[in-house]
């Protein structure tokens, strides 16, 4: 049960990327008060961050559908045909004339505000009595530094998973000396000048297994072959290196297939050299070099770190509310089931809605790639069915919320699990991110 959004109580949608603003499309569409708060600059600012790398999944699959008639009377043309933009690309030619479309058709949109607590107003956790009947209190941190509390009849926390990325130690918690130390944790954009000389002729040190990881290693290989000096040493926490690469030609997403094979051929290049079964236990900064140290005792001397080891939901903010999570994935207890990396890849998750996403707190709703918590198989496509059946359910439309109306392309061999020697890579994010 959840409060029908007013203008003074509206629904809001916590993250501007593209679930988010699908969010507030359909919420524009269904004529529900909106109000969407990102914590970046600019809408998609996650996506920016990421900017220079190019997804997986084409343009076919990155368009929601109340987005697309959100903005067809614009005169917004719709990117054509199964090419896959870069992170930059799905900004400029899509969200961004989203989020005007939404603003023209009367949804709150602001950047510079990030949630920082969720509540309802005058309860805490513990306070049980008539939770539902008041509404959410979302207390805001602007850019100013400002702070301020914010009124909602329903929360959707489409914030995403980017600003959490996991740490290089092993056992999940940055190993000692790894807050210290200069650890990249991003495939680094060698497109930019700066960014390329602090890596140019330096020895670099790659920690994951994943596509970013692939990436990087490709990326870091052709700068090698340019700039002399710079090498790269691709650490593995797996034991051998046996099915690091993925599917490659077997893959039914032809993009990360070949980026597979691009990291085999890295691989095997002079410049690469990879070092299986490495658990870093700590790290050691002196100056600008940096030791990565293993379990076994092993040490790896280097002038940079790219860490690409997957990434994290966060959830401090919501610790007022009650929530249902999964205590390996972090995902809604009901989802998890459904997206778990051992059995599923991104095109065998069965499409799903506001009957797996919401939560004990009534009107509060954990959607994209959030919801899926640690599992890497998230897709656009079904972030987008996930926010019109959530929609459809805070505007009252039952039997629309209750409808599956998404049939997934089988995407083949994502559906690889962590196991002890290695991170799963993910399906449809973007190849670095």
């Amino acid at each position: 049960m959840s409060l029908t959004p007013t203008p003074d109580q509206p629904l809001v949608i916590v993250g501007a990327g593209p679930i988010g603003l699908a969010a507030a499309a359909h919420a524009v569409e269904r004529g529900l008060p909106v109000t969407v708060l990102e914590a970046g600059p600019t809408v998609g600012a996650a996506v920016l961050e990421w900017g220079h790398v190019r997804l997986f999944s084409p343009w076919s699959e990155l368009v929601d559908d109340a987005a697309a008639r959100l903005l067809e009377p614009t005169g917004w043309v719709r990117p054509a045909g199964e090419a896959a933009p870069t992170g930059r690309e799905w900004v400029e030619a899509y969200l961004r004339p989203l989020a005007e479309a939404l603003v023209d058709g009367g949804a709150v949109l602001r950047v510079g505000s990030e949630v920082v607590g969720l509540a309802r107003r005058g309860r805490d956790r513990l306070v049980a009595q008539a939770r539902e009947e008041v509404p959410f209190a979302v207390h805001v941190r602007t850019a100013d530094g400002g702070e301020e509390v914010l009124t909602a009849a329903a929360v959707v926390d489409a914030s995403g998973t980017w600003g959490d990325p996991a740490p290089v130690g092993a056992d999940g918690w940055p190993a000692p000396g790894e807050r210290g130390a200069d650890v990249a944790y991003r495939v680094p954009d060698l497109a930019d000048p700066q960014v390329r000389e602090r890596y140019a002729g330096r020895h670099v040190a790659v920690v994951g297994s994943g596509a970013s990881a692939h990436q990087a290693v490709v990326e870091l290989a052709a700068l090698a072959e340019e700039a002399s000096g710079t090498r790269v040493t691709w650490l593995l926490r797996r034991h051998d290196a046996d099915g690091v690469f993925g599917g490659e030609e077997a893959d039914e997403l032809p993009g990360r297939g070949a980026l597979g094979s691009r990291a085999r051929a890295a691989a095997a290049s002079a410049y690469v050299e990879v070092v299986t079964g490495f658990r870093t236990a700590a790290l050691e900064q002196d100056g600008a070099r940096t030791t990565l140290v293993a379990q076994d005792g092993r040490r790896v001397v280097v002038d940079r770190v790219v860490a690409v080891t997957g990434f994290r939901p966060d959830h401090t903010w919501l610790a007022q509310v009650h929530l249902d999570l999964d205590g390996e994935l972090s995902a809604p207890r009901d989802l998890a089931p459904e997206i778990h990396p051992a059995f599923h890849s991104c095109g065998t998750v069965s499409p799903h809605g506001a009957a797996l996403l919401r939560q004990p707190e009534g009107g509060l709703y954990l959607v994209g790639m959030k919801s899926y918590g640690r599992a890497p198989s998230f897709l656009a496509l079904t972030g987008y069915e996930q926010v019109r059946s959530v929609v459809a359910e805070v505007a009252g439309d039952h039997k629309a919320a209750s409808r599956v109306d998404l049939v997934l392309p089988e995407t083949g061999v994502c559906g690889v699990g962590a196991a002890y020697d290695g991170e799963p890579s993910g399906c449809c994010a973007p190849v670095g991110a």
